[in-house]
């Protein structure tokens, strides 16, 4: 199954649609405006939070927290390294590999493939493309892949302040 994320470009908050296959919406994500460290919610089409992710504040490296249904699933961490970026899924037996900075990756766990993350060119805004093999890994694919954009991002943020 594929899921299409398509951010807005000006957005003071972090708001977005996920689309199926079909182009129907599936998912809302909404961002909270003031608040300490990124929140993202993630809610179906009658408006039941479906997940929840929590930047962890106080951390020397960029750090999110994955809930399914009030429940901690994992915890998304970046890795300190010189010449590439490395993310780690804490909580999961998940591994990822790729190009970050391309937007070209993909999580497999044990050689099972869970998602296929790339990225859509020339589109206005950013949008990706989640290509998920079992549907039973829909919710949890999308918000782990939508932590790790989170990560990205302010990963990003915090070198351009430097």
């Amino acid at each position: 199954m594929k899921l299409y994320i398509k951010q807005k470009v000006f957005s003071w908050v972090d708001r977005f649609t996920v689309f199926d296959e079909t182009g129907a919406d599936k998912y809302h994500v909404e961002g909270e405006f003031f608040s300490w460290g990124k929140k993202l919610y993630v809610t179906d089409l009658t408006g039941h939070e479906t997940a929840f992710i929590q930047q962890k504040v106080f951390s020397m490296m960029p750090r999110f927290f994955v809930y399914i249904d009030g429940v901690e699933r994992a915890e998304i961490v970046k890795r300190l390294t010189f010449f590439y970026e490395k993310y780690e899924i804490e909580g999961l037996d998940w591994t990822i590999e790729g190009d970050f900075w391309a937007h070209e990756y993909r999580i497999t766990q044990n050689g099972r493939e869970i998602v296929s993350i790339s990225k859509e060119w020339f589109t206005w805004g950013d949008c990706y493309q989640l290509d998920i093999a079992d549907s039973a890994d829909e919710t949890l694919a999308l918000a782990v892949v939508l932590a790790i954009d989170a990560v990205h991002a302010q990963a990003n943020a915090a070198a351009a302040s430097t």
